[in-house]
């Protein structure tokens, strides 16, 4: 079975507050590392009142910084608001500080709307440069070269590993190309998902970057001692989801036992369609739904997302879904 991460915006809950949620990340960070995940990583969102990981090399700072062997990372950075010689700098200079435990995970969209896109002093031409953007960025990473006029210091000969993250099918092509690792973001737009990994496989180039391809999985987790329970968290995030695509972004819902009293037939039909890479309810529940998703798309590593509002019962689901997953392990090396 695949290995297992955890994927965090630092999501801001109604009553809550952006240091809360920043606290909330390391700890939940340090119990992942106990409970057996490979990696924690973190988003980068702008203009948003409920994610509260906008500086995101500075949060995978403050995580890293408080745990011990967990890789950490990005979920990514939005490659189109930065230049590449200043990501290797700030990732540089990460895996500089945490030798062997830094991922940088980079996507094509802004992360944002087009008016905060301009508050980021990104140009706005649309030509689409991320291919290239990519290509400068490995790089800085890279040894350099004799007489490099430009270098990334920290950066240079770190070789901080690099994937490209999508929900189309221009990032599988781009991955296959490069010869790079592979994240789907299925927890939020799976439609393409079967389509892009098909595309992946099968145009995969090896490179001095990874020899095969490597496949990650996106799903949501809101897992718990009952099915009720399960159903109750997953709440917030369809509320959240729904005001997002209504365009009314605000910090992450309480959660509520009735989600047909809060959105209509045809809102939540298209939430639900979204959020079909999910799993939900008891340990036995979320191992079987899990088991499905597995064999289906046979990736090499999962990512949960779980934005749950009190984070006990956060805690509680990433918890569970860590055993579900130690059990595939366990039943795998006794079979």
């Amino acid at each position: 079975m695949p290995r297992y991460s955890v994927l965090d915006l630092s999501p801001i809950v109604e009553g809550g507050s952006a240091a809360q949620s920043l606290r909330n990340t390391l700890d939940l960070a340090q119990h992942a590392e106990r409970w057996g995940y490979t990696r924690y990583w973190l988003a980068e969102h702008h203009n948003m009142p409920g994610i509260a990981s906008a500086a995101t090399s500075v949060v995978i700072g403050h995580v890293a910084g408080g745990t011990r062997t967990i890789r950490v990372g990005s979920g990514g950075v939005m490659l189109p608001n930065h230049a590449p010689l200043i990501v290797a700098e700030q990732f540089g200079t990460l895996a500089t500080l945490y030798p062997g435990r830094i991922d940088l995970g980079v996507g094509r969209a802004p992360g944002t709307d087009m008016q905060t896109a301009r508050a980021l002093r990104r140009g706005m031409d649309q030509t689409d440069s991320f291919p290239q953007d990519v290509i400068e960025l490995l790089g800085y990473l890279d040894e350099a070269s004799p007489n490099q006029p430009v270098r990334a210091v920290p950066g240079e000969g770190t070789h901080v590993p690099v994937w490209i993250l999508g929900s189309s099918l221009y990032g599988a092509q781009l991955a296959a190309q490069l010869g790079l690792p592979y994240a789907f973001a299925s927890h939020f737009a799976p439609a393409a998902l079967a389509e892009a990994l098909d595309i992946y496989r099968d145009r995969f180039q090896p490179s001095q970057f990874s020899e095969a391809p490597y496949f990650m999985l996106a799903a949501n987790a809101f897992a718990a001692d009952d099915a009720d329970t399960g159903t109750y968290l997953k709440t917030s995030m369809q509320q959240a989801f729904a005001r997002l695509r209504s365009g009314l972004p605000g910090p992450l819902p309480r959660p509520v036992r009735d989600i047909t009293q809060v959105l209509d037939a045809g809102l939540l039909r298209m939430v639900d369609q979204a959020m079909q890479c999910s799993v939900a309810g008891t340990a036995d529940q979320v191992r079987a739904s899990m088991t499905r998703l597995v064999q289906r798309y046979k990736p090499d590593e999962v990512i949960v997302n779980a934005p749950i509002h009190d984070h006990t019962a956060r805690l509680k689901s990433l918890k569970i879904t860590a055993e579900v997953m130690q059990s595939f392990t366990d039943a795998r090396r006794t079979g």
